[in-house]
């Protein structure tokens, strides 16, 4: 595990005297030890960007998100060193025996979700229903990445989990999920480039089902913004009650061209359509889901 060393309490002190940011901003999508990063550059990252409040996802235990990222007892530990910087959330492979008790045992804990599910299963399948059911009763919301044939598959029928769980908040995120904001989207490119034609699958799925979220985070985010900032803006004026801003960078620094999460924020408080927009893009909305005691 990533234990805690001196220098992690030294980066998160001195942090704590950096100037304030005039709004609040909760980061939905972070991880411990992603591609090898310390919790000390992690801490240091998140302050660096202004960030009021982390939701650290955990992997499985397997797989580590592809990007070796460790499991659920980092994510309880580091919260509950800095419980005023972090939430967690709980999650576990969802066609496993022992999925259901693994992913409760955590949630008792305090998680705050379920996630990110970032597996080989269909995403209408009998698995992800459990996951669904599991998120129904302990109302709490599910975090999926969307990658086409590599992790959950199937996103055209992904209509279906949010009519039969009507009470469950989905967010979608990553490459197939952000590349079908464009109607005319091919599945097997990740990062498609050019101008988006409105009517999207995501699209559409955001406007018809109010139990759906959009995580802006990683490159796949933040590259739906900008490969077309007029639709952008569109698309973030319609869906401005269900955006969440998420960063999803490994990066140690917290800005410059590497650093997804730093240019993503910029890029939602550019394109946004007005300042109480951007507050519930950056914050609101994600209090809610998370039912922060403060939120709006």
């Amino acid at each position: 595990m990533n234990t805690l060393t001196r220098r992690t309490f030294l980066a998160a002190a001195s942090a704590a005297l950096l100037p304030a940011e005039d709004s609040p901003v909760i980061d939905f999508h972070q991880h411990t030890h992603y591609h090898g990063r310390t919790d000390a550059d992690l801490i240091a990252h998140q302050r660096t960007m202004g960030i009021t409040l982390s939701v650290l996802l955990p992997a499985g235990s397997k797989y580590g998100l592809a990007a070796d990222c460790y499991g659920n007892d980092s994510v309880v530990e580091l919260t509950r060193v800095y419980p005023k910087q972090f939430v967690f959330f709980a999650n576990e492979l969802p066609d496993l025996p022992e999925t259901k008790s693994v992913i409760e045992k955590y949630l008792k804990l305090g998680a705050k979700g379920i996630g990110e599910q970032k597996f080989p299963v269909d995403c209408d399948s009998a698995a992800m229903q459990l996951v669904a059911e599991i998120a129904r009763d302990y109302q709490v919301p599910v975090l999926m990445h969307f990658q086409h044939n590599t992790y959950n598959f199937g996103m055209e029928r992904f209509h279906k989990m949010l009519s039969k769980y009507p009470s469950v908040n989905f967010i979608g995120h990553a490459q197939t999920f952000w590349g079908n904001i464009d109607k005319v989207h091919k599945q097997e490119v990740m990062y498609p480039k050019g101008p988006v034609t409105p009517g999207g699958i995501t699209d559409k799925l955001l406007s018809d089902y109010p139990n759906l979220y959009a995580d802006l985070s990683a490159g796949s985010g933040l590259n739906a913004l900008t490969r077309d900032e007029d639709h952008a803006r569109a698309f973030l004026t319609r869906h401005q009650d269900r955006i969440l801003y998420g960063s999803d960078c490994e990066d140690p620094a917290g800005r410059g061209d590497k650093c997804s999460g730093a240019k993503q924020l910029e890029a939602v408080r550019r394109l946004s359509p007005s300042p109480a927009a951007t507050r519930k893009m950056l914050y609101s909305n994600a209090a809610r889901l998370l039912k922060l005691t403060k939120a709006e």
